[in-house]
């Protein structure tokens, strides 16, 4: 299970640089052709919200990143619970506030790897 769980993890890291990387630098280029039904005059105006968003994105990732280099059993699963928990979260807000379809890209995964995480037991 352990191994299972860094898996999820890490591909849910690199799913949220992904989406920083997105919203930091390809909101104006790529994303007309993502989001269709958002006006396109809007991009541009609304690059630096964009900009932001992916930095909290980036956080997100790191602290993903930073969960699975940690050795102690105890505090890997401490510190991956609190960034899942964020991530499950931003999806479950995403999908009130945005599209439904949040949740399942950012939400199920999260709470995926939170079960697989709290199933293994550390020593």
């Amino acid at each position: 299970m352990k191994i299972l769980a860094s898996i999820v993890i890490g591909l849910i890291a690199a799913l949220h640089l992904y989406i920083a990387w997105f919203e930091m630098f390809a909101w104006t280029t790529r994303g007309p052709a993502v989001f269709a039904a958002f006006p396109a005059d809007l991009f541009e105006p609304t690059q630096a919200m964009a900009a932001n968003q992916g930095l909290y994105n980036g956080f997100l990732a790191a602290g993903l990143i930073w969960s699975l280099l940690i050795k102690d059993p105890q505090w890997h699963r401490r510190i991956a619970t609190c960034f899942l928990l964020f991530v499950a979260i931003a999806g479950i807000f995403g999908a009130y506030t945005v599209s439904p379809r949040i949740a399942l890209v950012q939400s199920v995964p999260a709470v995926l790897a939170l079960l697989l995480l709290w199933l293994h037991r550390p020593r």
